[in-house]
């Protein structure tokens, strides 16, 4: 009986061996640039247009509440453009994808919670998906296809980001 199971089994492994392969190099390169499509396409909209955060100032959680709607503006602009390039290409993706996560959580307090759930309504659907995607990349890194992970291994440190993990079973 174990013969007839042993092909099954190593092509199962082999399968399981290239599946772990392209998700190390694949697995977040999708979320990056999803979330870079969508940040950089907000701080386009903010920069080229007016700024519209005395109206929801009010909303801000502190210490953001402290600053004035034109700071806010900029910092959110700024956040969104900076942080959008970052996710893209890989680099320094845990402190862009912290920064985004705060911008976002600002967001949703001050823009989207008193809206329901609902997208069609203003409401948090999609920050919630924003911050449920920029975990994996504040807690494991950008994946093997980043700058991060080139330039780590360029300088002969070992990329903390999930990937050098082999698997073992």
């Amino acid at each position: 009986m174990e013969t007839t199971t042993q092909p099954a089994l190593a092509l199962h492994h082999q399968a399981r061996r290239l599946a772990d392969r392209g998700g190390a190099l694949f697995g977040l390169l999708g979320i990056r640039l999803l979330l870079a499509w969508e940040y950089g396409g907000a701080g386009l909209t903010k920069l080229r247009g007016d700024n519209w955060f005395d109206h929801v100032q009010d909303g801000f959680p502190f210490p953001f509440n402290l600053l004035s709607p034109d700071v806010n503006w900029w910092l959110a602009t700024g956040t969104e453009l900076l942080g959008a390039a970052a996710l893209a290409l890989g680099l320094v993706t845990r402190l862009f994808g912290v920064s985004l996560f705060i911008l976002t959580v600002v967001a949703w307090a001050s823009v989207h919670a008193g809206n329901g759930y609902n997208v069609c309504y203003n409401g948090f659907q999609l920050p919630l998906m924003y911050l449920v995607m920029l975990v994996p990349l504040i807690l494991s890194g950008p994946g093997k296809l980043s700058l991060d992970y080139w330039w780590l291994k360029r300088a002969g440190a070992t990329p903390c980001n999930g990937s050098e993990r082999e698997a073992t079973s």
